[in-house]
């Protein structure tokens, strides 16, 4: 027997504005049967397919240090340099400039903090593990 992840959760000071924030990001949705409103402790998101969710929910305490876990990115329909100028333009913080003419990433935070890193584009390389989607 195995388990498969449900979903992946985030601690947030405002788990209805990450949750908007994020689905932005994302290009993803919340359950229209059951929307994420502002106090809302705990806020999902959901991939177009449903099949990938992402859990905001609001703690007390504050972040202290470098994630344990972040997400990677990779832009579906621009250059990672294209999408590190969007996120920017949409609240994200340049944390580390890791970028090379041949690979790299950026490292940015969302508007708490949290790290993730936008890697190249899937038009600028091949997906190393197109092999594996069915």
């Amino acid at each position: 027997m195995t388990s498969r992840i449900s979903h992946t959760t985030f601690d947030s000071r405002d788990a209805h504005a990450q949750s908007h924030w994020w689905s932005e990001v994302l290009g993803w949705s919340e359950d229209p049967q059951d929307p994420n409103l502002p106090g809302h402790e705990e806020c999902m998101i959901f991939s177009p397919d449903g099949r990938q969710r992402v859990l905001f929910i609001e703690v007390s305490e504050g972040k202290t240090i470098k994630n344990r876990l972040h997400l990677d990115l990779t832009p579906t329909d621009r250059t990672r340099d294209e999408e590190v100028e969007r996120l920017l333009a949409h609240g994200a913080t340049m944390f580390q400039d890791l970028r090379k003419p041949d690979g790299g990433w950026a490292t940015l935070l969302d508007p708490e903090g949290n790290e993730f890193c936008i890697l190249r584009g899937e038009t600028e390389r091949p997906d190393p593990y197109a092999h594996l989607v069915v």
